[in-house]
């Protein structure tokens, strides 16, 4: 242990030590006049990869119809001295008619050989390898450019030129440092393997990895892409409010803010739904937005709380006009940004390009976890069913919750290829038509790819009597402690009484769209800012009795004890016979429909994943535990909870609080150099 601190802090220094170099080197630039942050622009006349293709479709031109060298039986010495020849010769032709470029960017590579250096500089749309020599930019300019540092921003010009190597290059004759980097970018092209570092500081982030970079880029023309398809369709896109006094049109638990100017309490939008259809009512008669959105709840793998969401409203269609604009989008924007209407999200492959199922969810409950809803009558017929299968409700849940349950539990995780699922039940869709063929349905559907649920659409309530009785429902349900239900709006309904025409609409989650045509396996991989945890360093002030630790604070563990392990699950042998093992963190989720569990998908040194989950997401959020190394007790019965099979248990440490009779839970956590399965003794 006492040398891994001393190697920290020899680390350390050296690294501080580097940065006052930096400095430095700044300090005498600008002592010597040449100070970089004076300069306001450079004249970039090309990016790096219209540079080369430039240069591509020059030598063809020039070079049409040359044949390659023959070195046929040629001594080594005599083939190196004929493709020298032959070189010169190409490269006399295409100095005679140069291609001239100023290019800007961020050096990434430097390789400095006497007289001459190569270096590589970085632009939005590629790399290109510049020929520096003391000849072309003189000795003072040549001296300043070998006293720069990796993560340096250039303006260069110069004349594009092949190397004898075959690699397209730019001799430059003149070089202006733009830009002194202050800081130590990662080493060399590996880029951040650190997650949580690679969310937080997102700028180096898209500097040393080009997968994230290129993300972004076909996230921008995926949105691009979607506005293209609804202008030839003549939607018209518009802008809402995000304050509003009364977040519906969702289930979810909005954010709550105060408006100052107008000593108001308001909350920020959790769907665009109810100002969109006030247009459809004010004659607008095809809308949509493209807008952030915020809901108050978990973190994981395909939730954040403020997302992208997309909202589309038709007039004088349904829902079945809905699914038609929806496969051709999905079939569309496949083609568009991927190529190819078959993709493949993490080596599974989907076709988009074959008509979509269409199946009804209580055929796909039927098909999947063989029960017939259409034949319960009650309520308390299908509770009775949902305690068979082990599906957990609550009090206040009616038939049509537990229809939802059902095939949360037993359709979603086999619904790969593109798939609507129609006609849900009333219970759980309050802006809803009803089905006219019955009335405990209504016309409502949701694509699932990949076992996501991809969209959500309506044929749109209209009868402002039907909805009051249903925000009524609605408002019940809130007075019960749903804090996820819709209230009462009267102005949405004053807008319903003037008139609505028949109107489909339809809801898209645009981060879950980017994650599956750019396979990326976490919606933090395609939001440029995810959110995440502060991590000690905002300026924010935090309360005195907040609970969250800063990384290297003091915990008080005068009063901790050990959690009890369960004691009606394990008994003392199963316990005094207890593996215990460090697992490390792959996923963390947030169990749905539950407010306490978390699930855990663990490397414990097996090969194979195992699944853990703990009741502790009052105590952290699931994000911020991904790759961190616990210890589990990897050989107690498997236990299921919400449905699913938890194999161990995770130990953490309770502590009571001083004066005080709430306890705080610290997940115990070890050194993320010890390697998963290692055995504690």
């Amino acid at each position: 242990m006492a040398q891994e601190n001393e190697n920290t802090l020899q680390t350390a220094e050296e690294l501080s030590s580097l940065l006052k170099i930096r400095r430095e080197k700044l300090a005498a630039l600008q002592e010597a006049g040449k100070d970089p942050f004076v300069i306001t622009k450079f004249d970039q006349t090309h990016h790096t990869d219209e540079a080369i293709a430039l240069y591509e479709a020059k030598e063809k031109e020039l070079l049409a119809g040359r044949p390659e060298v023959d070195v046929t039986g040629l001594d080594e010495q005599a083939a190196r001295e004929a493709k020298k020849a032959d070189y010169n010769e190409r490269r006399a032709i295409m100095d005679a008619h140069p291609i001239n470029v100023s290019l800007a960017g961020r050096m990434m590579f430097k390789r400095v050989m006497g007289k001459a250096a190569f270096c590589n500089i970085r632009d939005l749309k590629g790399n290109i390898q510049a020929y520096v020599s003391r000849d072309a930019l003189g000795e003072d300019a040549y001296s300043d450019f070998k006293k720069s540092d990796i993560g340096d921003i250039y303006g260069l010009k110069g004349y594009m030129f092949r190397t004898m190597t075959g690699e397209i290059s730019v001799h430059v004759t003149e070089m202006t440092l733009l830009t002194k980097s202050l800081q130590i970018l990662p080493e060399k092209f590996h880029g951040l393997t650190d997650t949580d570092q690679r969310y937080r500081q997102r700028y180096v982030d898209l500097i040393m990895n080009q997968d994230s970079r290129e993300v972004f880029i076909k996230r921008s023309k995926i949105i691009s892409k979607i506005r293209s398809f609804l202008a030839d369709r003549d939607f018209m896109e518009v802008e809402t409010p995000t304050l509003v006094p009364n977040a519906g049109g969702a289930a979810a638990r909005p954010f709550e803010t105060h408006y100052n100017a107008l000593d108001e309490d308001v909350k920020l939008r959790i769907s665009l739904e109810l100002y969109l259809k006030r247009l459809i009512v004010g004659g607008l008669e095809r809308v949509y937005e493209i807008g952030r959105v915020y809901r108050n709840e978990g973190i994981d793998t395909r939730h954040n709380p403020e997302f992208t969401l997309m909202e589309l409203y038709q007039a004088y269609t349904d829902y079945y006009g809905m699914m038609e604009l929806t496969e051709s989008m999905f079939r569309y924007l496949a083609q568009e940004v991927c190529g190819s209407t078959t993709i493949t999200y993490q080596g599974t492959e989907i076709d988009l390009g074959k008509p979509f199922r269409r199946l009804t969810m209580t055929d796909a409950i039927k098909e999947y976890a063989g029960v017939d809803f259409d034949t319960v009558a009650t309520d308390e017929e299908a509770k009775a069913i949902a305690k068979e299968h082990h599906i957990e409700f609550e009090p206040h849940h009616k038939k049509g919750d537990i229809v939802n349950l059902f095939f949360e539990e037993f359709c979603e995780k086999n619904l790969v290829q593109p798939t609507f699922i129609m006609d849900h039940p009333l219970a759980i869709s309050p802006l809803t038509k009803k089905k006219p063929s019955d009335p405990s349905k209504v016309e409502r559907f949701e694509l699932f790819i990949n076992t996501w649920e991809m969209c959500n659409a309506y044929s749109e309530l209209n009868d402002p009597i039907d909805q009051r009785e249903r925000f009524k429902e609605q408002d019940a349900l809130a007075d019960a402690g749903d804090e996820e239900a819709n209230h009462t709006d009267e102005d949405f309904l004053n807008a319903l009484e003037i008139g609505m025409p028949p109107t489909g609409g339809i809801g898209y989650g645009i981060d879950r769209l980017v994650m599956l045509l750019t396979d990326s396996a976490a919606i933090r991989d395609v939001l440029l800012f995810p959110t995440l945890k502060n991590n000690g360093n905002s300026t924010a002030k935090k309360p005195a009795d907040s609970p969250a630790a800063v990384p290297n604070e003091k915990i008080d563990f005068s009063n901790v004890k050990i959690e009890p392990l369960f004691e009606e699950y394990v008994d003392f042998e199963t316990f005094s016979k207890s593996d215990f093992r460090a697992v490390k963190v792959k996923e963390c989720v947030a169990v749905p429909k539950s407010k306490k569990l978390l699930r855990f998908t663990l490397d414990d040194g097996t090969g194979t994943d195992r699944t853990i989950l703990s009741g502790i997401h009052a105590f952290y959020e699931p994000e911020e535990l991904v790759g961190k190394t616990l210890i589990a007790i990897t050989n107690l019965p498997p236990r299921a909870m919400m449905g699913i099979e938890s194999n161990g248990m995770l130990l953490s440490a309770v502590n009571g609080k001083k004066d005080s009779d709430e306890e705080e839970l610290h997940l115990i956590m070890v050194d993320n150099h010890i390697p998963a399965g290692a055995k504690l003794y």
